[in-house]
């Protein structure tokens, strides 16, 4: 998940007006605090672990051959938690490891086929038409649901997961061209430049999306797709959609091609999603904004011009330049066609004749997250952070209940509702603020004449609210065991730097580059409360390091970390914790899968269990219902090269690289982790 940068003028961008008080160093107060308590159980904790009997404890496992250990290595035991391995140590190189008496294999390649009748993959003749009946590129988010529809199992379900974006320059030989104005001397000089065709873009838009597959473990312990399943179903940029809930037919969503601003043509830049109680997948469309191109044609003072600049859209060229092909990028042509996009999309994975709806009532950004949970009064509840520096967290409440004995009567709930906005206060409190039209200050004075307007822009109605502004709110996720709520802070690099709002309680360092999680305690527990308990979960970076700290645990007993960004649990209530960004932190080193102890006398244990390839960042990570399975994704392996000059070639070791749901057992097949 890839944060696109801002060019031009960032205080438009970071703008604190109107947002109400600022917390800038209130953390500084409340986190001195909380060091006395936290020394204590450090202190405590020390002498917990130093009990124990070290004939429990193991040895780290050794790298694999061809890797680069780096870095510090995570504790040599795991003892006594709710998780027994042996931790790894940072690693680089171009082979996916994992803790001895773990096994990890390629899955789902990108290319691989669907159905019984899909093409071979063969990376020098790939077209739209094959690629629309195989897997898509760079996955994403990765969700299980258990077949039978209603039933637990472990050994047959369907894999839903999303397709973020394409790199074409490690897809297609000849994308990139030498430019023969090159000055090395040059920063901005590139060297390379795009070489896009008809043929390549086509292909790209059906590279986006989702792949719906059935998968079946058999008696030997075996897992494969099931090509003949009559669920296994590509979504992409071309599929027909409908637009749902207050947007739906309002004048910013209708278009040239659909004058009723209800019909929409695909998704784009599918990111974090999550699974609703009633099995359908919800799935958030993230970074929209690299695809369109020519904002400047959009008069200044045009509402729609200030909505696209709030998000970022190019003034000129898109570097993709799929406008040179397709009227609808181009913003001259299309000006609202942005706005049909940014979405979380509800898709029904048992029915592969069903159009994907956009539900608009859970607000327009940058989606990560979409997790989902049914409050004790019967409402779902959905959690969602705006992927971007200095942007929100969210939640949305339906207005309806979850009716558990009857699905049909679920399909349609995500469209009534109120969408809030947290903002986290210096006392460990916070607040659920309600971003509704007519309340609040979000009236017409400030540009917010409908429900509809405040959807499309929740940015700046938030903004208005005065909510915190966050490092890059990315994964939401409530855990099944506690009931508590994780929320990653990926990293913020440009927090308290030059003009840039400064540090806040729940955003504590400057030039946050390793990046957070907070714990939020919703109030009695009920997931539609409005108000909340929050702490800091994780500080990542160098355990070394003063700023770190992991809930209290002795620091000389954990791993390594850094840029969090998707988490799941375990049956146990254990938070694994994927990374996008890592290197950036710990160079030579690779991304990575961690797991960490969230309650008892080994909270903030936390060690690596596995190590990525180079150049690609880990997401998705999922188990199957009894924890003997975890799909986890190797998104953008080789990342930096190109077709013609590889950084690696994995997992074929031929060819060209190509993104990979992993599949990781353990070799007695028991739980992961125990």
């Amino acid at each position: 998940m890839k944060p696109i940068e801002y060019e031009g003028d960032k205080s438009r961008i970071y703008s604190t007006a109107g947002t109400g008080e600022t917390m800038a160093e209130i953390m500084a107060r409340r986190f001195s605090r909380r060091s006395v308590l936290a020394s204590s159980t450090v202190g405590a904790a020390a002498a917990l672990l130093g009990a124990k009997d070290a004939s429990a404890q193991s040895t780290p496992v050794a790298a694999t051959p061809g890797a680069t250990p780096v870095g510090t290595p995570g504790a040599t035991p795991v003892a006594g938690a709710t998780f027994r391995f042996s931790s790894l140590a940072l690693q680089g190189g171009d082979t996916p490891i994992v803790p001895e008496g773990y096994s990890v294999v390629p899955f789902l390649r990108w290319g691989d086929p669907l159905f019984t009748d899909s093409p071979a993959f063969d990376p020098a003749a790939q077209s739209a038409a094959s690629q629309a009946r195989q897997i898509g590129y760079n996955c994403d988010y990765i969700g299980w649901i258990s077949l039978p529809i209603g039933t637990d199992s472990s050994d047959n379900g369907l894999l839903v997961f999303n397709h973020e974006y394409t790199n074409p320059e490690l897809m297609f030989a000849g994308y990139l061209t030498a430019n023969p104005e090159y000055d090395a001397a040059d920063e901005e000089s590139p060297e390379f430049l795009a070489n896009p065709t008809q043929e390549i873009v086509d292909t790209e838009l059906e590279a986006h999306g989702l792949s719906i597959v059935e998968v079946k473990r058999d008696e030997s312990g075996a897992w494969a797709v099931v090509l003949d399943s009559e669920y296994n179903r590509r979504i992409s940029a071309t599929t027909p959609m409908t637009l749902t809930g207050p947007v739906a037919g309002s004048e910013l969503a209708k278009t040239t091609a659909d004058s009723t601003g209800t019909e929409v043509i695909g998704t784009l830049n599918n990111c974090a999603g999550g699974t609703t109680p009633w099995g359908t997948v919800v799935s958030g469309e993230e970074n929209f904004n690299q695809y369109f191109a020519n904002l400047e044609a959009i008069p200044a003072d045009s509402p729609v011009r200030a909505i696209h600049e709030r998000y970022g859209l190019p003034d000129g060229a898109s570097d993709r330049q799929w406008e040179t092909f397709h009227p609808r990028f181009d913003l001259a042509q299309e000006p609202n066609e942005p706005i049909r996009f940014g979405w979380g999309v509800e898709i029904d994975p048992f029915d592969p004749t069903s159009t994907p709806k956009k539900r608009t009532a859970l607000g327009r950004n940058k989606h990560e997250g979409h997790t989902s949970v049914v409050s004790p009064g019967g409402n779902v509840v959905i959690y969602s952070g705006d992927d971007e520096r200095f942007e929100y967290a969210y939640k949305f409440v339906t207005a309806g209940a979850f009716d558990e004995a009857n699905r049909e009567a679920n399909l349609d709930l995500l469209d009534e509702g109120t969408l809030y906005v947290a903002k986290f206060n210096e006392d460990g409190s916070g607040e659920w603020l309600p971003l509704i039209q007519g309340e609040g200050g979000l009236d017409d004075a400030v540009g917010f004449a409908s429900q509809a307007d405040v959807l499309v822009n929740p940015r700046a109605a938030s903004d208005v609210l005065g909510a915190t502004k966050m490092d890059r709110p990315e994964d939401f996720e409530t855990n099944p065991v506690t009931r508590k709520v994780y929320l990653v802070c990926t990293n913020n690099s440009n927090r308290a730097v030059e003009d840039n709002p400064g540090t806040d309680a729940a955003n504590p360092r400057p030039e946050n580059r390793s990046g957070h999680i907070i714990e939020i305690t919703e109030t009695d527990d009920d997931h539609a409360s409005t108000t909340f308990e929050w702490d800091i979960f994780l500080l990542a970076g160098d355990p070394a390091d003063e700023s770190t700290y992991f809930a209290g645990f002795p620091k000389d007993n954990v791993s390594p970390i850094a840029s969090p960004d998707n988490i799941t649990f375990d049956a146990l209530g254990n938070i694994w914790i994927s990374t996008d960004g890592l290197p950036n932190t710990f160079e030579e080193a690779n991304d990575g899968l961690f797991v960490a102890v969230t309650e008892g006398e080994d909270r903030g244990n936390l060690q690596q269990f596995f190590s990525g390839v180079v150049g690609g960042e880990c997401s998705g990570p999922v188990f199957n219902p009894d924890n003997t399975a975890l799909f986890a994704s190797v998104q953008h392996p080789g990342e930096g090269g190109r077709v013609e000059d590889p950084v690696t070639l994995w997992p074929d070791g031929e060819g060209v690289t190509r993104p990979t749901i992993v599949l990781i057992t353990k070799d007695d097949g028991g739980p992961i982790g125990q």
